[in-house]
């Protein structure tokens, strides 16, 4: 039985966790190398699924291989059957009465916990495996697996105590109006990608914070590191069914799930392509369900920096190598289009711009010297050297690099692409790596339209200009071109707490992870009306005569 509330409780003050610089020398470099030594020592690790809170070893195994030495095994993963499945929706419906009467402060605490035990207690290990298995270096990881999943619970705690605070404004005389917000009728699906740890544990998280059950498909790329994740929130307190763990073939855990008439919503980090399929499949079923499924997702990017000939040059070079090569380029915020104006670009940003490329080390993450590190697997691989391949063929002048080497781990070389053709497929499509589209000083006003509709994206851009005029007009121009705009800053990086994160059009239902509003797409709001002062007669002032 739940405790009773016998107070209103406020949430500890908020704020971002502190990074970690791993500087030679440091203490925390000194631990990060420690837990990455150790998990190297252990591999490979046995990962099960985990059904109400019990570990279920399904006998279909599964490899999650290091990028950057694919002959080996970070883990291996018991895929999920169609019966494990079944078990864990079951098991989550089982466990959503007791989950969503829990006070509210209770709930709370447990994430709070959460996000404490990985700020000490996990830190180096979420990280080790994120650096290990996903192919970050520490800097990445860092403000990955440890600082954003932390913000994420942390901020994720009070914005729910935020939204349950919006109560009607008005009360007329002898009632009292409020609203509660309810848990959403059967169980979340979250299905979550390779890129970011913090996605993992933030789309378990979110529903399940506003008292929603949620079943958990977990990336065959960062298996191992979600696993832990799901193992700190047990340790945290969330009751066993609260977050099933369900790794497995994506086509037959996500077709299972989604065929259920209890699924309520689905809470989905991924490809454009998989995320459409998604949407009609769900479309399909919908005379099947108790309601109409709610649908988030955060999916492709084809993220652009403008350069204005007043650009600050060093700045806007500086910020296109970080916004374009950090983690190889596999975020979806990655820099992807470079235009630039054709003054800058001959009077400086192209040679400042190769030659901070040439100083990029590509290698193992687990060496502190290496920017880049492999790209995640075999098909991610293949994608982007046929894509290079692709740009010769059209005509495209390769700038820098343009070479990979596939025979140890999945490396490939950053890469410059020149084009004289803003229609391009590599300025169209979603790849690793810039394509530079130069363009003459008097055509700002066109290039913001090519910059408008050459993609079917709209995730992050950036401006680059000195010019306030010349930053209003692209402001203007590309206000759908992308739901986080920047100003002389890297496409890359929303905080959580100061940049909420989401795109529109084809990138995504734009909810806005780490702000408030994500937190409306998992409730159902109910508005109760008490009345204090009873009716003696039915007739109004009206009917008298």
């Amino acid at each position: 039985m739940a405790s009773p509330q016998l107070a209103s409780f406020k949430v500890p003050a908020i704020d971002n966790e502190p990074l970690k610089s791993y500087a030679p020398g440091s203490v925390e470099r000194k631990a990060l190398e420690a837990a990455i030594v150790q998990m190297e020592q252990e591999l490979p690790f046995e990962v099960p699924c985990v059904v109400n809170g019990k570990p279920v070893k399904t006998g279909k195994l599964a490899k999650q291989f290091i990028p950057h030495d694919h002959a080996k095994i970070l883990c291996t993963y018991h895929e999920a059957d169609p019966a494990t499945v079944e078990n864990a929706i079951n098991g989550a419906l089982a466990a959503k009465a007791d989950w969503e009467s829990m006070p509210w402060n209770d709930r709370a605490a447990i994430f709070l916990k959460a996000a404490d035990l990985i700020s000490g207690k996990y830190r180096y290990k979420i990280m080790a495996a994120t650096i290990i298995g996903q192919g970050k270096n520490a800097w990445q990881a860092e403000i990955d697996a440890a600082a954003e999943l932390i913000d994420f619970l942390r901020f994720g705690v009070k914005y729910v105590e935020d939204l349950y605070s919006q109560q009607p404004v008005k009360n007329s005389a002898g009632a009292w109006n409020r609203i509660e917000y309810r848990p959403l009728e059967g169980f979340v699906f979250a299905v979550t990608p390779f890129n970011f740890t913090a996605i993992g544990g933030n789309l378990s998280a979110t529903p399940a914070l506003v008292g929603n059950v949620v079943v958990w498909k977990p990336s065959p790329a960062a298996t191992y590191s979600n696993y832990i994740i799901h193992q700190i929130f047990t340790e945290a307190g969330v009751p066993p069914g609260v977050i099933q763990f369900i790794p497995g073939p994506p086509p037959e855990v996500v077709g299972q799930a989604i065929q259920s008439k209890h699924f309520a919503a689905l809470n989905f980090t991924g490809s454009t392509f998989i995320f459409k399929k998604l949407w009609r499949d769900i479309a399909a079923n919908l005379d099947s369900y108790k309601g109409y499924p709610r649908i988030v997702g955060e999916t492709g990017g084809k993220n652009f920096h403008l350069v204005h000939k007043s650009a600050e040059l060093r700045n806007a070079v500086i910020q296109a190598v970080r916004g374009a090569y950090e983690y190889q380029g596999q975020k979806c915020s990655a820099l992807s289009r470079l235009y630039v104006s054709s003054s800058i670009w001959n009077g400086g940003f192209k040679d400042q711009f190769l030659s901070e490329i040439s100083k990029i080390k590509v290698g193992k993450p687990t060496e502190w010297d290496n920017f880049m590190g492999a790209v995640i697997n075999r098909p991610a691989y293949d994608k982007i050297t046929s894509y290079i391949q692709k740009a010769k063929d059209a005509g495209a002048e390769i700038l820098i690099g343009g070479t990979g080497d596939d025979s140890k781990g999945y490396f490939i070389q950053p890469t410059v692409i020149l084009t004289k053709d803003p229609h391009m497929v590599t300025m169209v499509e979603e790849i690793f790596g810039p394509v530079v589209y130069v363009f003459e000083d008097a055509d700002y006003e066109k290039t913001l339209h090519l910059i408008d509709t050459a993609t079917e994206y709209g995730l992050t851009g950036s401006i680059f200009a000195s010019d306030r005029k010349a930053l209003i007009t692209a402001t203007n121009a590309l206000r759908n071109a992308a739901g986080n705009v920047y100003y002389n800053e890297k496409c890359t990086g929303a905080a959580v707490g100061q940049q909420p994160f989401g795109g529109a059009r084809t990138s995504g239902t734009n909810d806005k992870a780490g702000s408030m509003s994500i937190f409306y797409r998992f409730v159902s709001a109910r508005s109760i009306k008490e009345n204090f002062v009873g009716l003696e007669e039915f007739g109004y002032p009206s009917n008298l005569v």
